[in-house]
């Protein structure tokens, strides 16, 4: 992926421990700083199925999932897939489309299966989707009902890079308006299904110890007892978290969990979780200051 990104290196980290656990990615983030270059260069260094969905206002939930057609030939109805039918699901501007179709994602994100005409279809073991979103443009764009955002492991902040970070990009890519294509990058797969099943199985056999169990429900619980929050996270977020934590420390190269993997994580799995108080948001709170207030109030195993 640093083939065709400069910096952006704790974005991939999280990428990475996201695909550890067949986690779904959130990438939040201003028009331009590469949301949609991540996640096709994601997508290029995995040899699984890829497909792309520009959400738009006037996208309709059939255009997600597909519909059955009747063919009059057989006089049969047929199943017309949508692109929902891959194993890696770039959702490009998910903010864009009205609820009902965000809410065609819903059970395909839980249950990696989806339901036409009372028939269920499998999405497969590998399904992930990757969504971005820009958080400063609101004309033609919805907010994410909370069930949906439950459902991403990871909602990742996007930020514009350092100053030699940009200077390089510019030195790269300034002599051209157009994206770059990921072909003259020279990407190419390195792990398949079977790479990542292994890969997963290793990751659910890291150690947690009763401490850190006890921590991370401790900092759960914290969310629920905040009096800047009225919606704190919920059980599945501690789930989350210590799934998270245990292919964090993969990547560290250990086979245990430390406090520190599940500070790093914190932010990017619960931020999306909680829901401000009126009078909070009043003050000019945000999720992350909170979240990083629970932390610090938390005792930390030694």
């Amino acid at each position: 992926m640093r083939k065709a990104l400069v910096g952006q290196d704790d974005v991939i980290d999280l990428m990475l421990t996201s695909l550890l656990v067949g986690g779904h990615i959130l990438l939040e983030g201003v028009p331009g700083t590469g949301k949609t270059l991540l996640a096709q260069a994601f997508a290029a260094t995995l040899a699984i199925n890829f497909g792309r969905i520009q959400f738009t206002p006037d996208l309709m939930p059939g255009d997600v999932l597909g519909t059955n057609l009747f063919n009059f030939q057989t006089n049969t109805f047929v199943l017309t897939k949508g692109p929902i039918f891959t194993e890696l699901l770039l959702a490009d501007e998910i903010n864009r489309a009205p609820p009902k179709t965000q809410a065609a994602l819903l059970q395909a994100m839980n249950e990696r299966k989806v339901t036409i005409d009372g028939r269920d279809y499998s999405l497969g073991d590998d399904f992930m989707v990757v969504a971005t979103q820009n958080p400063i443009e609101q004309q033609g764009t919805y907010p994410l009902p909370e069930a949906q955002l439950d459902r991403f492991l990871f909602k990742i902040i996007v930020a514009h890079p350092s100053r030699e970070e940009e200077r390089e990009v510019v030195r790269r890519h300034g002599h051209r308006s157009a994206m770059p294509r990921l072909e003259e990058f020279g990407l190419h797969s390195v792990a398949d299904s079977k790479a990542l099943a292994v890969m997963r199985e290793q990751v659910a056999s890291i150690r947690l110890s009763e401490e850190l169990l006890d921590y991370i429900v401790d900092v759960i619980r914290g969310t629920r007892e905040h009096a800047s929050l009225d919606v704190g996270a919920s059980t599945r977020a501690a789930n989350m978290l210590a799934v998270a934590s245990r292919a964090y420390a993969a990547l560290q190269g250990r086979d245990f969990v430390i406090p520190d993997d599940v500070k790093t994580l914190a932010l990017p799995v619960l931020r999306h979780r909680v829901i401000l108080s009126a009078g909070a948001e009043i003050e000019g709170l945000i999720a992350d200051r909170v979240v990083g207030e629970i932390l610090s109030r938390t005792t930390a195993p030694r």
